[in-house]
């Protein structure tokens, strides 16, 4: 009896810790979602609806304290100014010709000394970065403002900002996730969110394209020459490109076909 009493104690002690932690995780999920939407606000350059909790303020003081750092990671600078002076040439152009110079962001744009990597990116607040790999891969001035539009997009979309917010929701969705049920319901909810935000990623990369060609007509460079600039990406992807769902990057293939589609909208 005096067993049999012990036994249905420690069930009820586990079912009480279990409806405890199903409580603390429901209100760490249920606080993540009403911080990220409670956020939520129209991008007035995009017409988006986003959920940001950093300042064009925060961006740019992230981008400018980031900078230095995103440099060195690549062999520093281009030691040719130069080829400096032309990345400035089209970038300014681009901004100056297009909203961008309506947005409250410090554009700054720097080649990067790796003759490897062949990459551009964007940091939060105008910081943009190419380097020489791609850019001696580039044909022309075109191409390479195909490049740096698309990057300005980045900015003006403020992808990264959104994209801090996004981790921050689903980080707090799997903290809740495995406070309230096991570890294995925890692993499944951290594989969901990573394809949420691969799937983000993706949304981010063609919309940047879209204002990048948009960029590009309104400084009167050719949008054509960005279809250029992605048959460059697939020929360094290679044969064992990461399949599209498992990337951040849509495949070049469907981007071309977005690109030419933008193409004809600004064009009308």
């Amino acid at each position: 009896m005096a067993i049999f009493f012990l036994k249905k104690t420690e069930i009820m002690r586990r079912r009480g810790g279990l409806k405890i932690r199903l409580l603390i995780g429901a209100g760490i999920v249920l606080f993540s979602l009403f911080k990220y939407y409670s956020n939520r606000a129209t991008n007035p350059y995009t017409g988006k609806k986003q959920s940001i909790t950093l300042t064009t303020d925060d961006e740019i003081a992230i981008g400018l304290k980031s900078a230095p750092t995103m440099a060195q990671q690549h062999g520093g600078l281009y030691p040719d100014q130069k080829a400096q002076d032309l990345v400035d040439k089209i970038g300014n152009d681009l901004v100056n010709n297009s909203i961008a110079r309506e947005t409250p962001y410090r554009y700054d744009f720097h080649l990067l000394r790796d003759p490897e990597t062949i990459n551009a990116f964007a940091l939060p607040g105008g910081q943009i970065f190419i380097t020489y790999a791609l850019y001696a891969k580039l044909e022309n001035e075109d191409q390479l403002a195909g490049v740096l539009g698309h990057e300005i997009g980045h900015v003006i979309g403020r992808h990264s900002a959104e994209r801090m917010a996004k981790q921050g929701l689903t980080q707090g969705i799997i903290s809740g996730v495995m406070v309230g049920a096991d570890g294995g319901a925890g692993q499944m909810a951290t594989m969901i969110a990573n394809v949420i935000n691969m799937k983000y990623g993706r949304g981010d990369e063609l919309e940047s394209d879209d204002l990048g060609v948009k960029f590009m007509i309104d400084a009167g460079y050719q949008p054509e020459e960005m279809i250029g600039v992605m048959k460059i990406l697939k020929a360094a992807g290679g044969p064992n490109r990461t399949p599209e769902f498992q990337s951040t990057h849509p495949d070049p293939e469907n981007r071309i076909e977005k690109i030419r589609e933008a193409i004809q909208k600004y064009r009308k």
